[in-house]
């Protein structure tokens, strides 16, 4: 019996191979070109059953609402997360004959040893795999392979693309390799009622952990099917040739402490160019900031040298000695704050430390995040809705509030461009206004999908004034039924909102300081682009830096992803004594280009997925269009004829009146932020004076997760808060 479905397996798989082989590239559509990477297309080739695949995904999307899922939930409300964990463990210890067979095929001996090892000392130590003692105490990482990793190296095609049922995103060689992973799984041969039940418990457990992916996918963008192609291609590359191993990232973050650029090896002419703009991004660095690091010793205005130590022991009065010093050399813009210590790589790799934001407590819990029982910060965080226009989709906003208080104060939260209600820093925010006794409103940027879908026909996101009029509308629909609902009086009112959620913020600011219809006294803003028009046009550039290296895109894209996932991995303690980042600048432009077009590509998505029944054309479309095509296309009328009558219009100098005049705002900046000039940040100084703090470093949002900010932050919450009554904060 064992040996039949072991030969059943074997026949399915050679079936489906053989159907791989029958599509070839010839079959391929011809690669249009294009300003920004098709990574669907150079990933998994030209999507011949689309139309499929696309009715296939919207059935198992369905499928997985009504029926998966809530067998998931009841899974993980029943196990505890550090029990479904010891499963988990287990049913990957189950697996090892396939990972062993597939590492010996690709003749990666080292590979099949620790595989052995591991197997062999989890499943006596480990309690059959319940812990995993190999990487604890032996230090030997666990490896990712299945037979498809196997076919790849003997060169089997991947085929087309393929949703089949229960399946989102596979291959052929995908199918067979599943088919085959199978037949080397000693679950598979399990025929007692009661082993049966407990293989598909097993199952149960282990497809659980996608839930939460699957709903961030469906909750963030406006193509679910799209993206989900996207990051099969991507993490099936990264599979494929065995991106995934830790080694790549270890590599990465040596040559950072080793001051080295980051590159692979084998490849010397990427590296030379690599080099090249490293060694120009430093100049251009040093041409701007005269003598940025203060870490070994400062020269301060009488000539005496002290270090950081004596500075510190010296109290209040040498700091500022330091401060005025380095402002001295500085001629050009001054900064208000140091961060000592920062280590600064370039801007755009800079900016992406803003990932490094993070609190304690905000989605800690012994359940897993699908678990009814889990009740962290993020988990009590509710849904609800507005309609501001009868044909439109309703508006969904997030809002918490303070508990057994029905009079508190209120936090407005604007995030970034592109970002919706579940953005990850809203709810970092959320939790540092709600511990000090605020209730919590979240909405999305003004310039994202799902905003423009619940606006009024017609309305194109990019003009701040006239998106502060829209977020004024929408701020006080929420409020009113919030005040009504839940008969709660708000009696200080905050916005805060970050980057193009600070700009915003500051036009709607300037609109209630004329008219203060929402009752709203203090504005924070983090890091607004001063000239947005600037702003998308430094976007545009760095988005386009990919055409560096065209013809090793997709190597580049892989090891910059697999970095990318193994540090999202790595356990909260490690992560956080990672100082700097394992990327090179042209990765970190890789990847900040990649985010900046989605969010550009979700939102025309939206805006014109009606008028296309042929998607390949309108992504055609979109990947031929970036920030300044978008606003030539949507934003020029008979008012603002050219970009350049849209300049003044779309910048904080339009504000200057506010700005100087206003006392309910605070502004905070870096002098390094690349989406904004010096001569851009001295004239907001000019205009702000002490109600702006600029740090040293931190780039575009860079600075977020430093201790230095989030006391200033506090520092405004608090105080200001004691002082006055409403305060309005925006964070960008």
């Amino acid at each position: 019996m064992k040996s039949g479905k072991i030969l059943l397996f074997i026949f399915i798989a050679a079936s489906i191979i053989s159907f791989a082989k029958s599509y070839t590239y010839a079959d391929e559509a011809i690669k249009y070109p294009s300003k920004y990477p098709d990574y669907v297309y150079e990933y998994l080739g030209n999507d011949k059953y689309e139309k499929f695949n696309r009715k296939m995904f919207n059935f198992n999307c369905g499928l997985n609402k009504y029926a998966i899922r809530p067998v998931h939930i009841i899974w993980a409300s029943i196990m505890p997360k550090y029990g479904m964990d010891r499963i988990k463990g287990i049913a990957t210890n189950i697996e090892y004959p396939a990972r062993l067979v597939s590492s010996l095929i690709q003749k990666d001996f080292e590979t099949s040893k620790n595989e052995t090892v591991r197997f062999l000392t989890n499943t006596t130590l480990g309690l059959g795999g319940m812990y995993d003692p190999a990487k604890r105490f032996f230090k030997i990482e666990p490896t990712n392979e299945n037979m498809e990793q196997a076919f790849a190296k003997c060169k089997v095609k991947p085929g087309p693309y393929l949703v089949c049922p229960v399946i989102n995103g596979t291959s052929p060689r995908g199918l067979a390799g599943r088919a085959l992973d199978a037949a080397l799984n000693p679950s598979c041969y399990i025929a007692t009622p009661v082993l049966a039940i407990v293989k598909a418990g097993l199952l149960v457990n282990r497809s659980s952990y996608m839930q939460p992916l699957i709903k961030m996918i469906e909750s963030n963008y406006a193509d679910p099917y799209d993206i989900t192609r996207k990051l099969y291609g991507v993490e099936n590359y990264i599979k494929c040739r065995n991106l995934d191993r830790k080694d790549v990232l270890d590599t990465a973050i040596d040559l950072i402490k080793e001051n080295k650029t980051i590159d692979n090896p084998e490849e010397p002419e990427l590296v030379k160019n690599d080099v090249e703009n490293e060694i120009e991004t430093q100049k251009l660095t040093d041409a701007e900031i005269d003598e940025k690091k203060v870490a070994d010793k400062i020269e301060v205005q009488d000539g005496e040298r002290l270090s950081i130590a004596e500075i510190i022991k010296a109290g209040d009065d040498a700091d500022s000695a330091v401060l005025n010093a380095y402002n001295e050399k500085n001629s050009r813009l001054m900064a208000d704050k140091l961060l000592f210590d920062y280590n600064p790589q370039t801007p755009v790799t800079d900016s992406m430390r803003t990932a490094l934001f993070d609190l304690p407590g905000v989605d800690e819990s012994i359940w897993a995040e699908i678990s009814i029982w889990n009740r962290c910060f993020a988990k009590r965080i509710k849904t609800s809705s507005v309609n501001m226009s009868p044909d439109r989709d309703d508006y969904k906003f997030r809002f918490i509030l303070q508990k057994g208080r029905k009079i508190s104060p209120l936090a407005i939260i604007f995030p970034s461009i592109g970002e919706g209600i579940m953005s990850s820093h809203s709810v970092l925010l959320a939790k540092m206004f709600y511990d000090e006794g605020y209730s919590v409103i979240i909405l999305g940027s003004a310039f994202q999908w799902e905003f423009a879908r619940s606006m009024p026909e017609g309305y194109f996101p990019g003009i701040p004034s006239r998106d502060a009029d829209y977020l004024k509308s929408v701020t006080n629909k929420i409020i009113t039924k919030l005040e009504n609902k839940y008969n709660y009086q708000f009696d200080k009112r905050v916005v805060i909102g970050t980057s193009f959620g600070a700009l915003t913020a500051l036009f709607l600011a300037d609109k209630e300081f004329k008219n203060n219809t929402l009752n709203i006294t203090k504005y924070i803003s983090i890091c607004p682009p001063v000239e947005l028009i600037y702003a998308m046009e430094q976007v545009d550039k760095t988005a386009g830096d990919w055409e560096r290296n065209p013809d090793n895109l997709k190597e580049r894209v892989a090891i910059t992803a697999s970095k990318i996932i193994q540090i999202s991995q790595l356990e909260d303690d490690k992560r956080k004594v990672i100082q700097e980042l394992p990327f090179s600048d042209y990765e970190a432009k890789l990847i900040t280009g990649f985010i900046m077009h989605q969010k550009l590509s979700d939102l025309v998505y939206t805006i014109e997925n009606e008028s296309f029944k042929n998607k390949n054309e309108l992504y055609r479309q979109i990947n031929n269009m970036s920030y300044h095509d978008y606003a030539e296309k949507y934003l020029l009328n008979e008012e603002n004829e050219t970009i350049d009558d849209l300049r003044y219009e779309a910048s904080l100098h339009s504000l200057s009146d506010y700005l100087k005049n206003g006392e309910n705002y605070v502004i905070f900046h870096s002098i390094n932020d690349y989406l904004t000039t010096h001569e851009q940040l001295k004239k907001l100084k000019l205009y702000t004076k002490n109600k702006s703090v600029y740090y040293d470093n931190g780039a575009h949002l860079g600075f977020l997760y430093r201790a230095e900010f989030l006391e200033d932050l506090r520092n405004e919450i608090k105080d200001k808060i004691n002082e006055k009554g409403n305060e309005i904060i925006s964070v960008n």
